[in-house]
């Protein structure tokens, strides 16, 4: 491929069918959701084999995530070009219309749990509409060891040695790799590794449509990677960087990720020098200033600052909400 210069990249959602999903997320995308499944998930920035995520917008239009950074390493990561193969975030939205299975993903020091290619699992949500029945189930109750939760296995209640939370829209919760969880009748975005380790430890017993029959367990391999110490887990509280005009809150902060939640009517600044960073918009709209030109972001929309594009001003369109991504590794160098 024929090198051209990077710009603000936007990518197409890539939906994905699942038992416990809806059709909520039709409210936040601009994409039609394919027929009439159950649509859990939308992935709007993934660098997996399977599922590459294509670029929507200017002369780069169609081409993958991977192509890009094959092709474009310095001017899309700067100071990142040679250490990252692949984009080592995956981004999504999930409808979780009924509740997921309960889980547990591996550390990235399991490497015994982790295939080879792999990673382990920290993830984070951002919830961003609930409704009547929401729950979030986050780290087991203080006391459950492994004995008393096998127990409740093999009684089929579970739930019974989860700590749990009623959310609302705002909430934000870090799920490390290690800790059991489950959420349902929520919308959230999602931050993680750019990993696809899941361990089923628990699927309340249901049967799914599509295949008549229950889905799989790894019941042996959830309880190896569970962390025990992790236990009663709620929503972060958010650190407040600048609360005028605009507010900039930083939500999380870890060797993984870190994330900030802008809100603000005049323009601010994104980005930084050198380094990409990514958009998500989740209320409003507005207009991203690089090297002279305009590029559109709307609610649901995610947005790639390639490092060539460093710092560039955001100029909202009425009140809007973006979250700003960092790379691991960004905010240490």
């Amino acid at each position: 491929m024929e090198q051209t210069d990077l710009y603000p990249l936007k990518f197409e959602p890539i939906y994905q069918y699942r038992i416990w999903g809806g059709r909520r997320l039709a409210n936040l995308l601009k994409k039609p959701l394919p027929g009439h499944e159950l649509i859990g998930e939308a992935w709007i920035l993934s660098d997996r084999d399977d599922h590459p995520s294509k670029v929507t917008n200017g002369k780069l239009k169609g081409q993958t995530i991977n192509q890009l950074l094959a092709n474009s390493p310095d001017q899309l990561l700067g100071k990142f070009a040679h250490y990252y193969k692949k984009f080592p975030l995956l981004l999504k939205f999930l409808d979780c219309q009924k509740v997921l299975s309960v889980q547990v993903h591996p550390s990235d020091q399991l490497t015994e749990y982790i295939p080879e290619g792999e990673h382990g699992k920290t993830e984070a949500w951002v919830v961003l509409e609930t409704g009547s029945e929401s729950i979030i189930y986050a780290g087991l109750k203080s006391g459950t060891t492994e004995t008393k939760l096998r127990k409740s296995l093999e009684k089929h209640k579970v739930a019974d040695d989860l700590a749990s939370f009623k959310p609302k829209a705002g909430d934000c919760v870090l799920i490390k790799a290690g800790a059991v969880h489950t959420l349902g009748d929520v919308v959230v975005f999602e931050i993680q590794e750019n990993s696809d380790v899941t361990f089923r430890l628990y699927d309340w017993d249901r049967i799914d449509e599509k295949t008549g029959k229950p889905r799989d367990l790894q019941v042996e391999k959830a309880i190896a990677c569970i962390d025990f110490s992790q236990t009663e887990i709620g929503p972060v509280k958010p650190v407040i960087e600048d609360d005028g005009p605009q507010l900039r809150e930083r939500i999380f902060d870890n060797e993984h990720f870190k994330l900030w939640r802008l809100t603000g009517s005049v323009p601010f600044m994104v980005g930084k020098e050198a380094t990409p960073r990514v958009l998500v918009c989740i209320e409003g709209k507005g207009e991203l200033e690089s090297h002279n030109d305009l590029y559109t972001l709307g609610k649901g929309e995610v947005m790639l600052i390639p490092a060539v594009s460093g710092e560039c001003p955001f100029v909202p369109k009425g009140k809007v909400v973006l979250l700003e991504i960092a790379l691991p590794g960004d905010f240490k160098l």
